[in-house]
């Protein structure tokens, strides 16, 4: 995907930086090397699709046509991003997005966190975002869909399997 973000962007484009306006909330974390990074979580719609499907290639999520991404990031209630921020540079290390019915329930969708990003608490950080800005817009019933090894995950944040096992249903075509 760089080949071609390259291919088609000019030599002298503008690096994405921090003064440009985006809209978000600027963290401190530590990070696993016990270094201080700051972290922007940002709501900005705004983004470049070549760097969100390299953030998907980074966790070997199958390709999608960027023509559907960029439909679905135009239907999502709620698209949030993480950035990792230095200096004026900033680096798209995390994302997920919600749709909703715009009052009693949200799904969330398409949660990634980069591999050089994964077991440092930031996971945790964008699901609480993404689940604190869902219940500013008074979205009572959160819903999700969880690969098997990202079950626990999910659960430590209060997620919990139908706990009646039988509400969802699925209709696929043959």
């Amino acid at each position: 995907m760089v080949f071609w973000k390259r291919f088609f962007t000019s030599s002298d484009a503008v690096v994405p930086s921090v003064d440009a306006p985006f809209l978000g909330e600027l963290l401190e974390v530590n990070n696993s090397s016990g270094l201080k990074q700051q972290i922007l979580l940002s709501v900005e719609r705004d983004l470049d699709l070549y760097e969100l499907e390299e953030l998907c290639d980074s966790v070997g999520w199958a390709r999608r046509p960027l023509r559907k991404v960029k439909k679905a990031l135009e239907f999502s209630f709620l698209i949030v991003s993480m950035w990792e921020v230095k200096g004026t540079r900033r680096r798209l290390i995390g994302f997920a997005r919600a749709t909703s019915d715009h009052a009693f329930n949200a799904t969330i969708w398409d949660v990634v966190v980069h591999p050089d990003f994964q077991s440092q608490g930031l996971g945790k950080v964008l699901m609480r975002y993404v689940i604190r800005r869902l219940r500013s817009e008074d979205i009572s019933n959160i819903t999700l869909f969880a690969d098997p090894q990202v079950i626990d995950f999910y659960r430590r944040l209060g997620f919990m399997l139908d706990p009646e096992g039988i509400k969802g249903m699925f209709w696929y075509p043959n």
